[in-house]
């Protein structure tokens, strides 16, 4: 009796669980006041109703908020997650108020994070969720924001988080203050975050469309049988592998983000690294490969695969040509990856070294099309991941 009873307790202990990235945005600092006005980034009693496309599904969320980069702490007044509708609208029944340690209204300190509480809300893969915040009365500048969502976004008057529609609404196409949702899931499920710049953040690709190639990759591993594994975007146009750029819009380089928006990712099983195109006007070749090496060692300290990808063509003189090249025949040949795409043969014209095939090109030989990004996406050899 004693035996059976511990057979049927084992039996219904629960299986084990844990948090998984299933959406995510870099976040850069913000720019001037009257850049950030322009972009209709400054807040006083409104709600900023946030779109997001999730790769993995599930029936338990929680959002992340951070405020890396603001001077000051910044007040919200709630935060509600829905599923999103057509527009700026939700779907009825699917509000859902957040809080934060049990708080509904939170504050956000200079350079911190903070964790929602989770909530059930059943979404499935591949779909559009609204994070919607209360920004009370007192003008703010988003200090913290993903500037090129390749998203719409929508801003209306006063606290109307759990509404199915905003009248009035603004639209916006940057993401301030968010930068994740994670979903809760079975220990065997991880995430893949793609760490590159503006090609890798979509710049080109149709607005709206989620046809950048991360959505491509993530596309194809839901339709792969079996799929245990999310995709997430830690790109960021302007982003460098070694230094920072003069324009903070370009986010600090990926030695100096690794950390946050790469290795504390919930889930974490792989990173994909497609940098370097940005690197090829100032470092030299082997500052790039010094740099991956850095990112590739950090990795495997965390027991994490790291895949790398080829530096794609790009309009440059004979001596950054020959940085591009030196870069990619490293890639190719010295195993340092655990894996690595090809992206310069994919879309690189045959007959034409460093210059775009004509059908991928978005039209200056340095940012893929929509056709580019999902050739990219189907580049990717899905055994890559097992």
């Amino acid at each position: 009796m004693v035996l059976l009873a511990l057979a049927a307790t084992a039996k219904e202990k629960p299986a084990a669980t844990h948090w998984v990235a299933t959406w995510a945005a870099s976040p850069s600092a913000a720019g001037s006041d009257t850049e950030m006005r322009r972009r209709k980034m400054e807040f006083d009693n409104q709600t900023v109703r946030l779109i997001t496309h999730i790769s993995l599904g599930g029936q338990h969320f929680r959002v992340r908020l951070a405020n890396f980069y603001g001077a000051k702490a910044v007040a919200i007044g709630e935060v509600h997650l829905a599923l999103r509708g057509a527009g700026a609208k939700i779907q009825p029944g699917s509000d859902r108020p957040l809080t934060f340690s049990g708080k509904t209204a939170l504050t956000i300190p200079p350079g911190s994070l903070v964790l929602s509480d989770p909530v059930d809300l059943k979404a499935p893969a591949a779909s559009d969720l609204a994070v919607s915040l209360y920004m009370p009365p007192g003008a703010v500048i988003a200090g913290t924001l993903h500037y090129s969502a390749q998203q719409t976004s929508y801003v209306a008057a006063g606290n109307i988080c759990g509404a199915e529609d905003l009248p009035d609404s603004v639209t916006i196409s940057s993401w301030p203050y968010l930068t994740g949702v994670d979903a809760m899931a079975p220990a065997a499920f991880g995430t893949i975050v793609t760490l590159g710049d503006s090609i890798t953040d979509g710049s080109r690709s149709t607005s709206d469309q989620n046809r950048r190639w991360p959505d491509i990759l993530a596309g194809r591993l839901l339709a792969r049988k079996g799929n245990k594994l999310a995709v997430v975007n830690a790109g960021i146009g302007g982003n460098r592998v070694m230094t920072d750029t003069n324009n903070i819009a370009y986010g600090q380089n990926a030695l100096a983000r690794f950390d946050r928006d790469v290795l504390s990712v919930p889930g974490l099983k792989y990173v994909f690294l497609f940098e370097g195109v940005n690197d090829i006007g100032g470092d030299t070749a082997e500052d790039i490969i010094f740099g991956m090496k850095q990112l590739i060692e950090r990795a495997h300290e965390r027991g994490v695969k790291i895949v790398g990808a080829t530096i794609m063509p790009l309009r440059t003189g004979p001596p950054g040509a020959a940085k591009r090249e030196a870069v990619n025949q490293w890639i190719r040949t010295a195993n340092a990856f655990d894996g690595y795409v090809d992206f310069d043969k994919s879309i690189g014209d045959p007959n034409q070294p460093g210059v775009f095939q004509k059908v991928y090109d978005s039209g200056d030989n340095l940012h893929p099309n929509d056709a580019g990004h999902k050739a990219m996406g189907e580049a990717v050899n899905l055994g890559l991941f097992q």
